[in-house]
């Protein structure tokens, strides 16, 4: 990319040799991982006494290092956190559906013919009586990609019925990247996109390869309790019923209203689709929400800079994990949540410890521990929707994930396959460490999406998030790649994501160096890296430009 070399020729003087970054101590990273996951902190749980303990641990830490606080202004001073309200959204009693033909009238089932989420519009109650469908394909509008699938319809008093993923997801070729998924493929983006257009609600067709999990998945995360952030105009970001529903049901429901839905989909990958209603079909529902607003806090350091205080280089971490919940087999109920994450935080104190040693840098240094990632990137998105510090004048956001406790690997990757040049400058800096990039290497399952940097990068900020490699200096791939599977498979989301006392944190305390050399490199710049010309997040970044002069 052309812009990606200027801002490379830009950072080059401030470019700093492997052999010269500060080291990063794998005892310390280890500590803090050890005491962020010990049952004592019960794992982390938003609005819990795990969370008070937490957040203390990390004032404690930033404090030590010589940070200032950079969270909520009182009376001309930074507090040490950022208050971040959150709503809670229950449905409770039963959830009524009904499907008519003009024939008969059909019961559909919560959770097993639909899943349907708690209303986070304001609503105590979604009650509807015969309400007409629209399928409206992918649900896109992409004015860069000169793609638009709504053709002028009206969705207001309507249910839109949507594809999951993007256009060309199952030809693999077009105008969204091939089986990489864009944002317009991502459910969230759906839901926003009927709500922005008066919808009555938005029924997702779930299908296993686009989406990327089973039903089960869409069951068990849409069916409980949902939590969003306290939103001025809720209503515009949510219509009152927000559903998935079972692909062989909506392929029935074409038949009777004489339509084909593999038809329809086909039809739906080009640009040339218009929303096709289905005629004689109507649902019904009726079921309650109950809603209340509970508080967490997001922490917030900052290392000052010295000649541009006000351009801002951003590194974040999600503090909080699943809490209390089910024991596992052995009994154990604390979801410790030592590698997710644990490791993300304590890479961000070891950060924060190092940069206030080394001379100011000319912008600031941000550090931002989020609330309530596990909650659907809620902290991240309430900052995003309320920043501290200016968007525009946002240099970049490099978050940290789930990082890697073992020992040192051969490449690194990140969430997703977006371009951006803040990308490119990552690949260049990690050669210095004979480091290679991989590719994610299931870009079709979104997960650029699903990480706390995205509520940044849907706004324009460039945002990545790194993610350790798994090609092992001890143990090559298989080594790498086995450890990767027996963490997915006995300790994500599991009670077992405990501290290991045998983890070595070698290869954290390797990739920080090339961490730090990204951020300080454009701490002590001019530079403002940019997306791609053909990305989504461009026009939003661009639209801010004047305030970077």
């Amino acid at each position: 990319m052309k812009n990606a070399t200027l801002v490379l020729l830009g950072l080059a003087a401030a470019t700093a040799q492997a052999a010269d970054s500060p080291k990063f101590d794998p005892q310390r990273l280890s500590h803090d991982v050890k005491v962020l996951s010990s049952d004592e902190f019960e794992g982390r749980g938003p609005n819990t006494a795990g969370e008070t303990k937490t957040v203390n641990y990390l004032i404690e830490q930033f404090k030590a290092a010589g940070l200032k606080p950079g969270g909520d202004l009182a009376n001309g001073k930074r507090s040490w956190t950022q208050d971040v309200p959150l709503g809670r959204f229950e449905i409770k009693g039963s959830v009524t559906l009904t499907l008519n033909d003009g024939k008969k009238a059909q019961t559909l089932k919560q959770g097993d013919d639909m899943a349907v989420r708690a209303a986070m519009n304001g609503e105590k109650k979604v009650s509807f009586k015969h309400a007409p469908m629209v399928f409206v394909g992918y649900g896109v509008t992409a004015p860069e990609r000169k793609w638009d699938d709504f053709k002028g319809q009206d969705l207001k008093g309507k249910l839109a019925i949507v594809l999951i993923n993007d256009p060309d997801f199952e030809t693999g070729n077009g105008d969204f990247g091939g089986k990489a998924m864009t944002y317009y493929g991502r459910w969230t983006y759906k839901y926003e996109e009927m709500a922005r257009r008066g919808a009555l609600g938005t029924i997702i067709v779930h299908e296993t390869a686009p989406a990327s999990y089973g039903w089960p998945t869409v069951k068990n995360s849409n069916t409980n309790v949902m939590y969003d952030i306290v939103r001025k105009e809720p209503r515009k970001a949510h219509a009152p019923m927000e559903a998935w529903i079972q692909r062989d049901l909506v392929a029935d429901m074409f038949k009777r209203s004489g339509l084909d839905f593999e038809a329809a989909k086909k039809q739906a990958q080009s640009r040339d689709f218009k929303p096709v209603e289905l005629k004689g079909l109507t649902l019904s529902a009726n079921y309650a929400v109950a809603a209340q607003v509970i508080k967490s806090k997001n922490v917030a350091a900052v290392r000052e800079g010295s000649k541009y205080p006000k351009q801002y280089v951003m590194y974040s971490g999600h503090w909080d994990h699943l809490g209390i919940g089910l024991p596992d087999a052995k009994g154990d109920k604390i979801y410790n949540g030592a590698v997710d994450n644990a490791t993300g935080i304590a890479a961000m104190l070891e950060l924060a410890r190092v940069y206030a040693k080394q001379p100011a840098p000319q912008r600031s240094i941000v550090f931002l521990a989020v609330t309530a990632e596990e909650k659907g990137l809620l902290g991240s998105e309430y900052y995003a929707s309320n920043p501290l510090y200016p968007l525009a004048n946002t240099v970049g956001v490099i978050n940290m994930d789930a990082l890697s406790p073992y020992g040192p690997a051969r490449n690194f990757n990140i969430s997703g396959s977006a371009k951006l040049d803040l990308i490119d400058q990552l690949v260049a800096k990690a050669k210095q460490w004979d480091i290679a990039y991989s590719p994610d290497p299931k870009p079709e399952a979104g997960h650029f999406f699903r990480s706390d940097h995205f509520p940044f990068a849907k706004r324009g900020v460039p945002a990545i998030s790194f993610g350790s490699g798994h090609d092992w200096i001890d143990g090559g791939v298989k080594a790498g790649e086995a450890a990767e599977e027996a963490y997915v498979k006995d300790a994500y989301h599991q009670p077992a994501d405990e501290f290991n006392p045998k983890w070595t944190f070698t290869g954290m305390a390797r990739d920080l160096e090339v961490l730090y050399a990204v951020g300080a490199d454009l701490a002590n710049s001019t530079a403002w890296p940019n997306w791609s010309a053909d990305s989504e997040f461009r026009a939003a970044r661009d639209k801010t430009a004047a305030q970077r002069k």
